[in-house]
């Protein structure tokens, strides 16, 4: 079977023939190269407007790099044409292996991107001997044809975060999508501010605004306002996740700061080794960790007593009515304050301040939380973790929409 047969099968040309097929020495090393011609009587086709033209001239032959073979790298050589069309004057021609000034072709391009899904950048550029910057704008390629094609008519259920992506504060937010039929990254915007998820519903617009029915956050406060503001009518329900994770970092901050003032006054250092069995959910601790619990609870502490408020309302949860959750969180609130603990007495004054934020967990019948959000953040984690980190945001924006947007791809004729 001849090779031209093989690339006929697998990757057909409209327009277009393999003419000839050979082994020969590019950058030192040997591989195969594709002479493509036009066919006979074939019509060459504008690149700006995409309608047929008749031929100005000729230019000199280009490289275009192909899935390789064998081991052996492939590249397409072709003559192109420039074209005088009606409407746009002497253009280019448009080839179908290839977009603008690219020298991979398509099929190159979505294989590379496939394998960077997979691998970092780096270890399928060393893979598949290329270049780091090809993988880059093979995967760039691959997410601006999904963001450009991207379906969101069925999207009614929103999660918005921040994640940190570099060192010194440096924020993105993210907006996805956690329907049931669909959990998907749908959005990223640089830094945490009000304008940047106003920017959001400016660029999705005013009839996706109307068709949102849930939304999940945290407690930040521009992304408060900008939700108020932008989707008044949907359920805003506020970050379980968060709130939780809130009141286990007061309980440490009491235990660190009681356990210091011990140890100034000379008494015996019963919180050492305690952080964990304040902090871990009861049925998660080891047997070593129940003893010390155990003894813990016996001394009538600030520590033991915050433990205790927390513990108490993860019995919040369990409500299904809002209006008797209410009753409880409002109970909690009140004991919270009287219970003379600074730090637990700001999270009392929080969680008043968002009562119905809460609340809004119990009216969309617990069907949306911050465990799918969570979930994400940390797959995000993950892609980050396996490059290494990104010197740029615009690194980072392309490698999360192309592991975690579900974009659509180019459609193959054949997949590699």
């Amino acid at each position: 079977m001849q090779v031209k047969t093989i690339l006929n099968n697998c990757y057909k040309l409209k327009s277009f023939v393999y003419k000839i097929v050979f082994i020969a020495t590019k950058d030192e090393q040997k591989c195969i190269k594709v002479v493509i011609e036009p066919r006979k009587n074939g019509q060459a086709i504008c690149s700006c407007c995409q309608q047929v033209a008749s031929c100005y001239d000729q230019q000199g032959e280009r490289y275009f790099e192909f899935v390789p073979l064998w081991g052996y790298r492939v590249f397409f050589l072709y003559k192109m044409r420039r074209v005088n069309c009606k409407n746009c004057g002497v253009k280019i021609e448009e080839v179908p292996w290839s977009t603008g000034k690219h020298t991979l072709t398509k099929p190159y391009m979505k294989f590379l991107s496939d394998w960077g899904r997979k691998l970092s950048w780096k270890e399928v550029a060393r893979s598949f001997k290329t270049s780091w910057q090809k993988v880059f704008a093979s995967v760039c390629f691959v997410v601006e044809y999904g963001l450009q094609h991207q379906d969101i008519s069925n999207v009614e259920s929103l999660g918005v975060d921040e994640i940190a992506i570099q060192k010194g504060h440096k924020y993105l937010t993210v907006v996805y999508q956690i329907d049931k039929h669909c959990v998907r990254l749908l959005w990223i915007g640089k830094d945490r501010t009000i304008e940047t998820l106003s920017k959001f519903f400016t660029e999705f617009g005013d009839d996706f605004a109307k068709g949102i029915k849930h939304i999940c956050s945290d407690m930040w406060k521009p992304y408060l306002r900008v939700i108020k503001e932008k989707i008044p009518l949907a359920i805003h329900v506020l970050d379980r996740f968060h709130i939780v994770a809130k009141l286990n970092t007061v309980i440490d901050e009491v235990r660190a700061s009681e356990q210091r003032k011990m140890q100034q006054d000379g008494y015996e250092p019963v919180f050492k080794k305690s952080r964990w069995c304040l902090l871990k959910r009861k049925e998660n601790l080891t047997e070593k960790q129940e003893v010390k619990l155990n003894d813990l609870l016996k001394y009538n502490l600030k520590s033991t007593r915050a433990y205790l408020l927390k513990e108490d309302f993860d019995g919040l949860w369990d409500y299904v009515s809002a209006s008797w959750a209410s009753k409880f969180l409002r109970r909690w609130c009140s004991r919270a304050m009287k219970s003379k603990i600074e730090p637990i007495k700001k999270v009392a004054k929080t969680i008043r301040k968002h009562e119905s934020l809460i609340l809004n967990w119990f009216k969309a019948k617990k069907a949306f939380s911050s465990g799918i959000v969570e979930g994400l953040n940390n797959k995000v984690k993950v892609t980050t973790r396996k490059a290494y980190g990104f010197r740029t945001e615009k690194c980072a924006i392309i490698a999360l929409y192309h592991v975690l947007g579900g974009l659509p791809e180019p459609q193959m004729t054949h997949r590699f």
